[in-house]
């Protein structure tokens, strides 16, 4: 990978807005830090067509049992790990299914690992370290777009037929170049020149938090806006289990209470016995008809009453 001129990327230019920031006191640093931060969510929504490619590619390896595979380097890979950690409490997922990988592994997490970013090698090694198959759907992720261990990742995984995605805040970018589609968004020069854990970091998180979630919505995790797919790990996630039912269902607390302990702690399982007054044997049956999916497990069971 040719490696372009830093300087020349919009995430390293000045910001004009923020020149005497030093000088500044508190209250207008922070409002200077807001004003800018109001431009990320329209530089969302300007790629989010390109947000709906990598939703699609993410569904589709979902839908074939592959996985989706976030990888990056500093601020970009901890995001990365960040939302595919919180994808199994939030959509009862086994861990494998949305991975974070970051250069210099779990150390770089809590510190800097110098030069860990450097080598296109080292992306390859921990793809392959993972087992990528052609399932699989890599979203390779740089601020600066031109990360030799996010590059060499993403070539890794065209070469095995994987598909991939490059996400990045400069436009024509190296990793845009290696992947099959790009996220090119565009937020502008960072408050503090080059510190991307800011805007860029910001941006990408949000569009991480679509792609993940908008793929379990399409996959049936999400009812109405409910999160029906939780894992009931603690107290709080099992208040928040009956609470689901209850709202789906209309039943009484105890009702709920009772369906969920019925249903194995699984509250698809437990709104789909007290919706159609069946035992979580039969609603278990009728969801693995609908592929989880409890509109179409309702609908199936109406139309064969």
């Amino acid at each position: 990978m040719k490696n372009s001129n830093l300087s020349s990327l919009t995430t390293e230019r000045r910001n004009e807005n923020a020149k005497h920031i030093h000088q500044a006191d508190t209250l207008d640093i922070l409002k200077i830090m807001n004003e800018e931060d109001k431009k990320v969510a329209e530089a969302v929504e300007a790629v989010l067509p390109d947000v709906k490619t990598a939703v699609d590619y993410a569904v589709g390896s979902l839908q074939k049992g592959g996985r989706i595979i976030y990888i990056g380097a500093g601020t970009s890979g901890r995001l990365g790990v960040l939302d595919a950690a919180e994808c199994p409490p939030t959509f009862s997922i086994s861990p494998d299914t949305v991975r974070g990988l970051i250069a210099g592994g779990q150390k770089a997490l809590f510190e800097a690992v110098e030069g860990a970013e450097d080598r296109e090698e080292l992306g390859a090694q921990d793809l392959k370290s993972i087992h990528l198959s052609n399932k699989d759907t890599v979203i390779g992720i740089a601020a600066s777009g031109r990360t030799p261990y996010v590059y060499g990742a993403l070539k890794y995984a065209g070469k095995i037929d994987a598909k991939t995605i490059s996400l990045t805040c400069n436009k024509q970018s190296a990793i845009s170049q290696a992947a099959e589609h790009s996220i090119e968004v565009i937020v502008g020069p960072e408050v503090i020149a080059g510190s991307t854990r800011m805007k860029a970091a910001t941006a990408h998180k949000m569009i991480l938090n679509m792609i993940s979630t908008t793929s379990m919505i399409r996959l049936g995790k999400v009812y109405e806006n409910l999160m029906v797919d939780v894992n009931v790990s603690n107290e709080k996630l099992k208040q928040r289990a009956i609470r689901i039912i209850q709202t789906v269902t209309g039943a009484e607390l105890q009702t709920a209470e009772k369906a969920l302990q019925a249903a194995g702690n699984r509250v698809k399982t437990a709104i789909i016995m007290i919706k159609t007054n069946t035992d979580a044997a039969a609603a278990e049956k009728l969801l693995k008809q609908a592929e989880g999916n409890i509109e179409k497990a309702l609908a199936a069971n109406e139309k064969n009453a």
